[in-house]
């Protein structure tokens, strides 16, 4: 009997996947300092009786209007005070998955005391920072993330320094599997799930299970905008078709729905943000269940989906102007085109329409409102999935379109590293205009 042995390319996908693509409960933007809160927390003497925490303007803008799970509250002081008072800090982006009833009341009663304050980082260089000092009688301690949701570069106490980083993070970026992105290809990409062992994949299931639950959660509960249940009951009104298109539109809405709105059930996130691994996994899901795909089918479908929408985003800042629900949406353009047909010239054709269709949407903030970008994004996929099927794409004389897909992509990413860094500065300034 001979063992399998993957090709170093093939583990460093896998790797990447599982590194990207992790349950997440709650909006990571506010999760991570949540997560600051909670580890500053357990290295505390005594009991917290106040917090002071520091953030970058992007996340900022992400965790001002998102509600956290289980509490009913928006923002980051809410994220912060059930962090430290009822996180558990071995649990990364799933950190408030046991916080009772009690811990929630207690945070509640730290917030209106006074006892949470959330700043901007001033100066930051980082677009991904979260700073939670948290202070008792016996002391303090303070914890920093810095460039992903749980990267944890250094924690300090009264009693001097605990744990740090910095010195290594050069190090362990050129170690990390997503390094080996920037030098390969979509068709690559497309290679390697053709031809991967089914087993040395199964785990992307899980992406189906958690984010099908966060659907169906979705559509029994009133979360967020409810846009799922209002476009079933137009449906069942007969102002929508009850078909695939409608389908897809429905039940993706329906699981950011949730997702936003404050159930307190895990998404499966891709690249740090679970509305980007509910984009990439529902509408991937809701094909394959219309084509009777079985397990294998549907597992590679999930991970060329998510892996592709990993290898897009691997060339964005983490977070930025450009709504990632749309680089998520090529991936599930990718992974819907591969279950109906197959041909790389169909995933590149769709993922080209895409580019060509939803490229200026902008984030403004994590907020119920992302369900309907997710919505829109979900939609555009499957409709440029449907022309790419007609041989039909948004060609390399149009716009910022080149004419190969990943030319394309670049020019899409060279947008959100350069030009949408000003428009972010202006999104975060009106934003705190209205916060004032």
């Amino acid at each position: 009997m001979f063992e399998t042995t993957l090709n170093p390319l093939w583990d460093s996908f896998i790797r990447a996947v599982q590194e990207e693509v992790k349950p997440a409960l709650g909006c990571t933007e506010p999760i991570s300092l949540a997560l600051a809160a909670a580890v500053a927390s357990s290295e505390l003497d005594g009991a917290v009786e106040r917090i002071d925490a520091w953030v970058s303007p992007n996340l900022m803008k992400n965790g001002m209007g998102v509600t956290v799970p289980g509490t009913g509250m928006v923002g980051l002081p809410v994220a912060a005070a059930l962090g430290a008072l009822g996180g558990n800090a071995h649990a990364g982006l799933e950190v408030l998955k046991d916080a009772s009833p009690q811990a929630i009341a207690d945070a509640k009663a730290m917030l209106t005391a006074g006892k949470v304050a959330v700043m901007l980082q001033e100066p930051c260089e980082d677009i991904l920072f979260s700073r939670a000092k948290v202070y008792s009688a016996e002391g303090w301690a303070c914890v920093t993330i810095v460039g992903g949701h749980t990267n944890i570069v250094h924690i300090e106490t009264n009693k001097g320094v605990v744990f740090t980083t910095e010195q290594n993070a050069q190090e362990e970026e050129q170690e990390s599997p997503l390094a080996v992105l920037s030098h390969t290809s979509l068709e690559e990409i497309l290679a390697f799930v053709n031809a991967v062992p089914f087993e040395s994949i199964r785990f992307i299931l899980d992406a189906a299970k958690l984010n099908g639950a966060l659907s169906l959660e979705g559509l029994r509960g009133n979360w967020g905008l409810h846009i799922g249940t209002t476009l079933e009951k137009q449906c069942a009104r007969g102002l929508l078709a009850n078909d695939l298109s409608t389908s897809i539109l429905i039940r993706t809405s329906a699981a950011s729905d949730a997702r936003m709105g404050g159930a307190t059930l895990p998404a499966m996130s891709n690249s740090g943000s679970g509305n980007q691994g509910i984009t990439a996994t529902v509408p991937v899901m809701v094909v394959a269940e219309h084509f009777g795909a079985d397990e294998e089918k549907l597992a590679r479908a999930l991970m060329l989906s998510h892996l592709s929408a990993i290898y897009i985003h691997h060339q964005l800042p983490r977070l930025s102007a450009l709504c990632a629900a749309t680089t998520a949406a090529m991936g599930a353009a990718a992974g819907m085109a591969w279950i109906v047909d197959g041909r790389y010239n169909t995933i590149a054709m769709a993922i080209s329409s895409m580019i060509g269709d939803v490229s200026g949407m902008i984030c403004d903030g994590a907020s119920n409102s992302c369900a309907m970008k997710v919505s829109t994004s979900a939609s555009a996929a499957w409709k440029a999935v449907l022309m790419a099927l007609d041989d039909t794409a948004v060609t390399g004389n149009e716009g910022i379109v080149a004419h190969n897909v990943e030319q394309s992509i670049t020019n899409l990413c060279a947008l959100a590293c350069r030009s949408m860094q000003e428009t972010d500065k202006q999104i975060i300034e009106i934003m705190a205009s209205k916060a004032h």
